[in-house]
């Protein structure tokens, strides 16, 4: 890492916009918090060389997941691996209404505002997100972030005999809670997949003691 932190210069005003919301205090009653879960689907895993292809995203305010304000976005992308497409399914020239990286990254922000990001394997799609937004001369997203498989680990009891695993897949978590895995591997499917997987570990977590962000942050 660099001792100096990149300055930027000229920034839309779509990105002053977002980055005015966290001039906002943080609500400190967990019902109050709006969470954005998403999932995003990529050309690869690269943060450098692969693009991302789709985003999708859902809302979720005092545990209930709003299905009339969701996110579904699809990219043009000039990058694109053939052996990626029998995962997300998505043709270089299909019929879908595509748009442009960066009006893609104004949708997004104006949606996820200051919001609390969930993603399972959240790594991974907060560093495709932020190489975007490099590569449009933007700064990283400022948002707090949760992590699905992590917090899934948090509800689980350890012992001598029975330890958890470092890593759960998406799969095996709606196996665990048994969502419909109907849309799986669309962004807007997984996201889903996610935000009902994010409500069931909510509600364990729930049953401890001290619940709160902090606790979910730790």
């Amino acid at each position: 890492m660099g001792l100096f932190k990149k300055s930027y210069t000229n920034l839309p005003e779509f990105w002053k916009t977002y980055e005015n919301q966290f001039k906002k205090p943080i609500p400190k009653d967990f019902n109050e918090l709006t969470f954005v879960v998403l999932d995003t689907e990529t050309t690869g895993f690269s943060f450098y060389e692969d693009r991302i292809l789709s985003i999708g995203a859902v809302k979720i305010k005092r545990e209930t997941i709003s299905v009339q304000d969701v996110l579904d976005i699809y990219l043009q992308q000039q990058i694109y691996h053939k052996e990626s497409v029998h995962v997300h399914g998505l043709l270089k020239n299909g019929p879908r209404i595509c748009i442009s990286e960066i009006l893609t990254l104004e949708k997004f922000l104006d949606y996820v505002e200051n919001s609390i990001i969930v993603a399972h394997h959240a790594g991974f799609d907060m560093g495709m997100l932020n190489s975007a937004l490099r590569r449009n001369g933007l700064p990283e997203l400022k948002n707090k972030v949760l992590d699905t498989g992590v917090l899934y680990r948090k509800t689980l009891i350890k012992s001598y005999l029975v330890q958890p695993k470092t890593n759960y897949t998406l799969d095996e978590l709606a196996e665990k809670f048994s969502i419909s895995k109907k849309d799986r591997h669309t962004a807007l499917g997984d996201a889903y997949i996610t935000a009902v997987a994010f409500l069931k570990i909510i509600s364990r977590l729930k049953e401890k003691k001290n619940f709160s962000l902090k606790m979910l942050t730790k």
